[in-house]
């Protein structure tokens, strides 16, 4: 192939579906990350995640041929990535706790950085406990969302997909979306003043 990014994503579908195995390689490259994050927005475990990646790829590859372009590759593949993830998701009986746990290492330090996406509490250089503890006070309140506004929050929060993306991977109109994530981020911003963070 010639210069990756001079090809477009329809451009190497055909030639993926024409049996070029390193355009599809192409376009997992582009569309890992995306891929990863929104199965991880899904399932809240990174090694969960990879796996629904992984699944998600393989099942991409497999379907090429039905894909005839109507929408955007990229949205496409994310739909099929969210309905493998909410399949993997029943079957985690643990799901809420898992998103909901204080001491859950794998998930990182910066899931999604949400933090940011949410009022921040007035903290001075040196109160870093506070802000630990405030991490894991919203990751836990994250988790005790309505699944329909937790999705849409963990969604929005990866920086990853458009809005029309999400609604694609909710099956939601985008005005729909827009009003879960401010509305999730209502909640979060009330129950965090509730429990004494500072409000600016």
């Amino acid at each position: 192939m010639t210069g990756p990014l001079e090809v477009s994503d329809l451009d190497l579908v055909r030639m993926a579906q024409a049996g070029d195995t390193e355009a599809f390689g192409e376009l997992v490259e582009r569309n890992r990350r995306a891929v990863f994050r929104a199965a991880l927005a899904a399932v809240g475990s990174p090694t969960e995640a990879d796996d629904v990646a992984q699944e998600a790829f393989v099942t991409a590859w497999q379907k090429l041929d039905g894909f005839r372009g109507e929408s955007q590759f990229r949205t496409w593949l994310l739909s099929i990535t969210w309905r493998k993830a909410i399949d993997r998701r029943k079957t985690i009986s643990r799901w809420l706790k898992l998103a909901a746990s204080s001491s859950r290492d794998e998930a990182g330090d910066d899931m999604f950085d949400i933090i940011e996406r949410v009022p921040s509490a007035a903290r001075t250089q040196d109160d870093v406990m506070e802000s630990n503890e405030l991490h894991r006070d919203v990751r836990k309140l994250i988790g005790t969302l309505p699944r329909k506004l937790r999705d849409s929050l963990l969604l929005a929060g990866t920086g990853e997909h458009t809005y029309d993306e999400i609604g694609q991977m909710l099956g939601a109109p985008v005005g729909t979306v827009k009003w879960r994530v401010a509305e999730a981020r209502r909640v979060l911003k009330r129950k965090l003043t509730a429990m004494g963070y500072a409000n600016e």
